[in-house]
């Protein structure tokens, strides 16, 4: 054999038999015996040999993969999105390539076109923070293959998305901290424009309005909404001396840095300050005190993501299937906004 990759040709050589043998045997094709089977099978393990999704792809016109594009998959939302993708996709016999973008908008492009090079049966994808500009994925749907939005989306392309109602669980957070009697809120959002940021600040604002609290400006802090960003955002508040008996963050990690600081600063919560963020991140039920979130159903929605990708592929991709799924978020309401006795 020569020195490279193993291929078909080298198994039927080294059992001599045809390529196309081996190739059907590889597959499972019924009219291979099984003894031929167990032989290739061998054979195939023994020379190391590693199909060619992109030639088989190319053959079938199916390579059985799927390409799933997040912004980092060091994070629990992401990574349990994926999960449920993969528990959906490995039912049906389909392999997953986990790309990143580091919500960086060039590094994102750049991986659309490798998913595509890859020859992916299609692409499920959750947009950077820097991303204003979507003909990458205007591309992928110009090619008839299926593309599915999650959580980060966008309204300027006709796709399919799957997202969690950011508005209501907005809404219900704020209208939670107003029944424990807050009315100073200090909401920390994003001036990235992603909707996921637009609708929690939509719902915050709503909340306010609904319990004539009038919405002051001042409370409204912008940043990345990572952890140092919430302590810089809390430092601000605390050294601009403006009052405030709450914060309501759009991300956990934001709200965690502002814990951070109102300890520094021997603030007590939730006695004299509640807390509240979103994401449901596994460290919000460890802190001291556990934190109040909203939790996005995150396996769940990989599931139904996948889902509709399948259904998707059933029809190729076809625009008029396009569908938007909102799964509803729940309040996970713990220590950080009820005030102890």
């Amino acid at each position: 054999m020569k020195k490279g990759k193993a291929t078909i040709h080298d198994i039927a050589e080294k059992l001599n038999i045809t390529a196309s043998t081996v190739s059907r045997a590889l597959n499972d094709n019924p009219r291979i015996s099984e003894n031929t089977k167990k032989l290739v099978m061998k054979m195939a393990k023994q020379l190391n040999y590693q199909p060619n999704h992109i030639a088989s792809a190319l053959r079938s016109g199916k390579s059985k993969l799927i390409g799933v594009l997040v912004p980092t998959a060091n994070r629990n939302f992401f990574s349990s999105v994926v999960r449920g993708i993969e528990d959906i996709a490995n039912e049906l016999d389909y392999k997953v390539i986990i790309s990143q973008s580091y919500e960086d908008y060039e590094k994102e492009v750049q991986n659309v076109e490798a998913l595509l090079n890859a020859r992916v049966d299609g692409i499920i994808a959750s947009i950077g923070k820097n991303t204003e500009n979507f003909d990458h994925f205007q591309k992928v749907l110009d090619k008839g293959i299926p593309l599915v939005l999650f959580d980060r989306i966008t309204n300027e392309i006709d796709v399919s998305q799957v997202i969690i109602d950011d508005y209501q669980g907005a809404y219900d957070t704020t209208k939670h901290l107003i029944e424990q009697g807050c009315k100073r809120i200090v909401h920390f959002t994003s001036p990235k424009k992603i909707n996921i940021y637009r609708e929690r600040l939509r719902g915050y604002e709503d909340a306010l309005k609904d319990n004539k609290i009038e919405i002051d400006p001042e409370l409204i802090e912008e940043s990345n909404m990572q952890l140092e960003d919430g302590r810089t955002c809390m430092e601000n508040i605390i050294k601009k001396g403006i009052p405030f008996d709450a914060v309501f963050s759009s991300s956990d990690y934001a709200v965690m840095g502002a814990l951070q600081v109102l300890r520094e600063h021997k603030i007590i919560v939730p006695n004299q300050v509640k807390l509240a963020g979103f994401g449901n991140e596994p460290f919000t039920s460890f802190t001291f005190p556990p934190i109040t979130t909203v939790d996005q159903k995150s396996i769940p929605m990989g599931r139904v993501t996948a889902e509709t990708f399948f259904e998707l592929l059933k029809s190729d991709g076809k625009r008029g299937n396009n569908q938007k799924t909102v799964l509803k978020p729940e309040l996970i309401i713990r220590e950080s906004t009820q005030k102890r006795n």
